[in-house]
């Protein structure tokens, strides 16, 4: 393991995991009450985090995207019939897990899940922008990108960058056991992602089809 890209990657997690104390400064500079606000409120604060920690990854990896770029012009159709196996088995793998921790632990959904659904009935607009197409971005440069780049196992980066991943999405938000191991369906998400950039060695493949699984779910949120 390289030292170096293994720091790299705890500096880079650590800015994605406190990232959201960034949050106070549009809360002093309009004089929000960070004990009360709305759900509109919320939803902004998390973009405008999310846009801040996005310019920070674009900085960092300009170089590398770039170059992931021009390495999938020309074989975008190959590229895309070649992830779409690993999303299709990641969504399988993630209803078949989520039906199962729902059975047994007799819990009623996740509660990462509960949050974002009533951030999009109060900002549905604001929320395909965040959770749409910058949280994808944001979430595999971090969880994919960082992750490969730190790993010369291969079968570890993909092991690490989908737990990692799923506990993530459940750690912050989770009131009990049931919802806690909410966490194995979203590992499963993130494991077809790891696979599908592990093959392909590049990370472009994973920001598209998060960004496409995001924006539909926010989509059908928004229609249901």
């Amino acid at each position: 393991m390289d030292i170096k890209k293994f720091i790299k990657l705890i500096v880079i997690f650590c800015i994605f995991y406190f990232i959201r104390y960034i949050e106070y400064i549009p809360i002093y500079l309009f004089n929000m009450d960070a004990h009360n606000l709305s759900e509109v409120e919320k939803t902004f604060l998390s973009l405008f985090a999310n846009l801040c920690l996005l310019l920070i990854l674009l900085t960092i990896y300009k170089k590398d995207i770039v170059k992931y770029y021009n390495k999938l012009k020309g074989k975008h159709l190959y590229t895309f019939d070649a992830s779409l196996k690993y999303y299709l088995l990641g969504i399988f793998l993630m209803v078949v897990t989520n039906l199962a921790v729902t059975l047994i632990f007799n819990a009623d959904g996740s509660a990462n899940e509960k949050m974002v659904e009533s951030m999009i009935d109060s900002s549905p607009i604001l929320m395909l922008i965040n959770a749409g197409l910058v949280a994808p971005i944001t979430e595999e440069l971090v969880f994919r990108k960082a992750f490969m780049d730190s790993f010369p196992d291969k079968d570890l980066f993909v092991i690490s960058s989908a737990l990692i991943f799923g506990l993530m999405h459940v750690v912050t938000s989770a009131t009990s056991i049931g919802t806690f191991m909410y966490f194995i369906p979203y590992s499963m998400l993130g494991l077809s992602f790891a696979l599908m950039d592990k093959e392909q060695n590049n990370v472009l493949p994973s920001i598209f089809f998060h960004m496409m699984h995001n924006s539909v779910l926010v989509i059908l949120v928004m229609a249901i």
